[in-house]
């Protein structure tokens, strides 16, 4: 048996270092592709077993099977966001009540500052025109990047929806595609890879799902109990902003001390603030553990660098896509030989003790 020549480690590292450069550049100058197929193939994933399920039992054509399950789910998504357009409608009928809250609240704050800081009402006033002026000069820039994101988002969406139809219909071809990539002593690996991907993936959306559901029910029931107009809808808006690890709870506390602080008292945001962090604290410790990060065993450290690396390269959908592309990196990182240290560096420490030893093994065979 012939053996391959050894590489020294700096030129391994520097192999490496290039590698990961060159991927970075290829994902941000690729976002516009790269971002909704990534986010493509996870709905595909999550939609698999019900466009199964009509394919196996109900005889649906693939291409029916999948046009159905895509409208089913775009549906599902429009009626969460009509829900929430239906609650701010009715957020228009107070809006003179939120407006003299809002400015009334200003004043205090004002009192404060002149009392605090002995800064008179006039000086405070000039501060805010001038930094208003400043402001309306940079209007036209704002609006520009205003548009754009949203002209951003459309297409997202738009490539996204084509990308899921597409992959659930050309799924089977897919897989075998990379069979014929490989050698056919690799076949059973590969396999494994595409069916581990399919469940860790699938059970970790339908996690996030479950989480959602959990979060906004909490919230309900607590902004309920405060007292706060509007819970249904803050409540939704929570659930669907927890989806954003370490993030997104902090910032629907934002939104919903903003509408409590308009909508009541200072006392109720604080209310607020305690029942948010009491929703965070159980969903932190009892929820995630449970139904999401059993499902993707990939330790806090790296989650949250390729949560930032994420927001880096795609803004908010690359947030979202982090965990999800770093499990899919783990699990083909754990079957392929040269790549397991890699892939026990992203594991939990408890749980990676065995693949350690096995690690060690293939090294001390390797130097046989």
């Amino acid at each position: 048996m012939h053996k391959f020549l050894t590489l020294p480690f700096y030129v391994k590292f520097a192999c490496t270092l290039i590698s990961i450069i060159a991927l970075v550049y290829i994902a941000k100058i690729g976002q516009t592709i790269i971002a909704p197929l990534i986010l493509g193939s996870l709905i595909a994933l999550l939609l698999l077993p019900f466009a199964r399920f009509m394919e196996n039992k109900l005889r649906f054509p693939r291409t029916l099977a999948a046009i159905v399950a895509l409208l089913l789910f775009t549906t599902l998504v429009i009626g969460v966001f009509t829900l929430i357009g239906s609650q701010l409608t009715h957020m228009k009928e107070d809006w003179p009540a939120f407006e003299q809250q809002i400015v009334n609240g200003i004043k205090q704050l004002q009192k404060w500052v002149e009392t605090t800081f002995h800064i008179n009402y006039s000086e405070q006033m000039n501060y805010i025109t001038d930094t208003a002026t400043k402001s309306i000069g940079q209007g036209t820039a704002i609006l520009g990047i205003a548009l754009l994101s949203v002209s951003s988002l459309f297409v997202l969406l738009v490539f996204t929806f084509l990308y899921t139809f597409f992959i659930l219909i050309y799924r089977s071809h897919i897989v075998r595609f990379f069979l014929l990539l490989n050698n056919q002593s690799h076949h059973n690996v590969v396999m494994d890879i595409v069916m581990q991907i399919q469940y860790v993936v699938k059970r970790y959306l339908i996690g996030l799902v479950i989480q959602m559901f959990i979060v906004a029910a909490l919230t309900f029931i607590a902004l309920s109990i405060i007292g706060i107009k509007y819970s249904l809808m803050l409540a939704i808006i929570t659930g669907v902003l927890n989806v954003l690890p370490y993030i997104g709870i902090f910032t629907s506390m934002l939104i919903v001390s903003i509408i409590a602080f308009a909508t009541s008292s200072l006392t109720h945001v604080l209310f607020v603030v305690l029942a948010m962090v009491l929703v965070h604290v159980v969903d932190g410790n009892f929820v995630v553990p449970k139904i999401v990060g059993s499902k993707v065993q990939i330790n806090s450290l790296f989650a949250m660098l390729a949560i930032i690396v994420g927001e880096m390269l795609w803004g908010i959908s690359g947030m979202f896509l982090a965990i999800p592309v770093l499990a899919i990196c783990k699990i083909i990182f754990d079957r392929i030989k040269d790549l397991k240290p890699w892939g026990y560096l992203l594991g939990e420490e408890e749980q990676d003790k065995k693949q350690f030893i096995s690690i060690l093994e293939i090294h001390n065979e390797d130097k046989k």
